[in-house]
């Protein structure tokens, strides 16, 4: 069965546009053109993945996200006209497991789509468990717990994690870790890396400003703790 895909913008011409692209890649489309629209529609739908713009009236794309991110994990794909790091920045930490700026190439979307939804998936198909002190990551069932307790982690979020738990002490370049999270390098973009852990941190440790799992390596990325 194909997936659905929620496509977010108040251009009418660009939605015409990523819509009969995601179509002819085989992907079935929902469409809404405002804040409130979106989210009704990601109710009655319940879309597979969502591209969202941040500059939409009624609501912005952030407030949007976090009231999906409230739902559940669903994939995000953010487009922004904005060029600003800092609101790039934001979109990650709020969950969004992807940037594209515009003006984009209606096929860069549909490859992104296509990527967000692979990794979302592909540790699906794996068969291991990682243990460290009381953390269990469980890749055929997708899942993290601590002392027993499941975290909730974004598909990005979780291949971040069982990359660097995989090789505990082993330290990973702000660029390695985007190509594992995001399956190609996109210049310019390691720093998201940071949003991403800092996303993490907060999720699987008890106190994030002194982190026992994610340490940083200064002056290359960051580790998973040995033992």
């Amino acid at each position: 069965m194909s997936s659905t895909i929620l496509v977010v913008d108040d251009e009418p011409q660009l939605v015409r546009v990523l819509r009969g692209y995601l179509e002819q890649a085989g992907y079935r489309v929902t469409a809404a053109h405002s804040g409130p629209e979106a989210l009704t529609q990601f109710q009655a739908r319940r879309p597979d993945l969502v591209v969202l713009d941040l500059n939409l009236p009624g609501m912005d794309g952030f407030e949007v996200a976090r009231a999906i991110r409230k739902q559940g994990e669903i994939p995000i794909i953010m487009l922004t006209a904005r060029v600003e790091e800092t609101d790039r920045l934001i979109g990650l930490e709020l969950g969004a497991d992807d940037y594209v700026p515009k003006p984009f190439s209606p096929r860069e979307v549909v490859a992104r789509v296509r990527a967000v939804l692979r990794r979302s998936r592909a540790p699906r198909e794996a068969v291991e468990l990682i243990h460290s002190a009381d953390l269990e990551i469980s890749l055929p069932r997708h899942t993290v717990t601590r002392g027993g307790q499941t975290l909730e982690l974004t598909p990005t979020e979780f291949n971040l994690l069982v990359t660097m738990a995989r090789e505990p002490g082993r330290a990973f370049s702000r660029m390695q870790l985007l190509e594992s999270a995001q399956g190609d390098a996109f210049e310019g973009y390691e720093r998201t890396i940071d949003a991403h852990v800092k996303n993490l941190r907060a999720k699987l440790e008890r106190d994030p400003r002194h982190p026992h799992y994610i340490l940083t390596v200064f002056g290359v990325g960051y580790k998973f703790a040995e033992g």
